[in-house]
C-alpha cells in the first residue's frame, strides 16, 4: 500500500511539475497596455467601450464572418485626439489546436485593418504567424479575398495558426462594421454599447 502512495505522490508531483513547464512556454510578446500604447501613439488616447450583442445578434456576426462567436459581450478600444476619433483596436483570444494564442486587431478610422500583432502564443512556438505573415493583412477590410481561399496565403505547416488568426480577423471586423462603424457615424446599427 505504501508503494502504491508513493507511486501517486510522484505521479502528482510530475504532473505538476509538467503542467507548469508547459505553461513557462507560453510565450508573452506584449501586454494589453504596451498594444494599445502602440495602437494609439501619444498624443492620442484611447477610451474602453463595451458592446453586448444578443442571440440574433451574435448569429448576424456568425453569417457575416464565417466563423462563431464564442462571447456577446465584446470590449474594443477607441483611440481619440483632439475628441476626433483615429482608430480601433479589438482583442480576441482563442484556440490555435489546443492552446491559445491573444491577438489584437487595430483598424483605422475607416475600419481598414492597421496592425495585427501577437500578445501571447502557447502553442509551440514552430507554429507561431511571424510578422511577415501578419502584414498581408494590412489595409484589408471584410471581404471575400479575406480568407485562406482569397488574398491570404497560409503558413506552411501551420494550418491551424493561419486559420484562426483569419477567422478572428473575420468576426472583429463582422462586429465593427455591424454595430460599431455605423454608431461612429450616426448610424444606429443595434448592438448594445457601454463606455468605461
Amino acid at each position: 500500500m505504501r508503494g502504491a502512495w508513493r507511486w501517486s505522490l510522484s505521479f502528482l508531483v510530475a504532473a505538476a511539475l509538467f503542467g507548469g513547464a508547459s505553461r513557462l512556454a507560453a510565450r508573452v510578446f506584449l501586454t494589453q497596455e504596451q498594444a494599445l500604447a502602440r495602437a494609439f501613439p501619444a498624443p492620442q488616447t484611447s477610451e474602453r467601450r463595451t458592446l453586448f450583442l444578443d442571440a440574433e445578434q451574435a448569429g448576424r456576426v456568425e453569417a457575416l464572418a464565417g466563423s462563431p462567436l464564442r462571447r456577446s459581450v465584446v470590449p474594443y478600444y477607441v483611440g481619440l485626439l483632439e475628441g476626433r476619433i483615429t482608430g480601433y483596436a479589438y482583442f480576441d483570444t482563442h484556440l490555435v489546436r489546443t492552446l491559445p494564442e491573444t491577438i489584437v486587431v487595430s483598424l483605422g478610422a475607416d475600419g481598414r485593418i492597421t496592425a495585427i500583432e501577437i500578445l501571447s502564443f502557447e502553442e509551440p512556438e514552430d507554429y507561431l504567424p511571424r510578422e511577415r505573415w501578419l502584414r498581408q493583412f494590412d489595409g484589408r477590410r471584410l471581404d471575400d479575398d479575406l480568407s485562406l481561399k482569397g488574398a491570404i496565403r497560409g503558413l506552411t505547416g501551420a494550418t491551424l495558426s493561419s486559420r484562426s488568426v483569419t477567422a478572428a480577423t473575420r468576426r472583429i471586423l463582422a462586429i465593427h462594421r455591424l454595430f460599431v462603424a455605423g454608431a461612429a457615424s450616426g448610424e444606429q446599427k443595434g448592438g448594445g454599447e457601454a463606455r468605461q
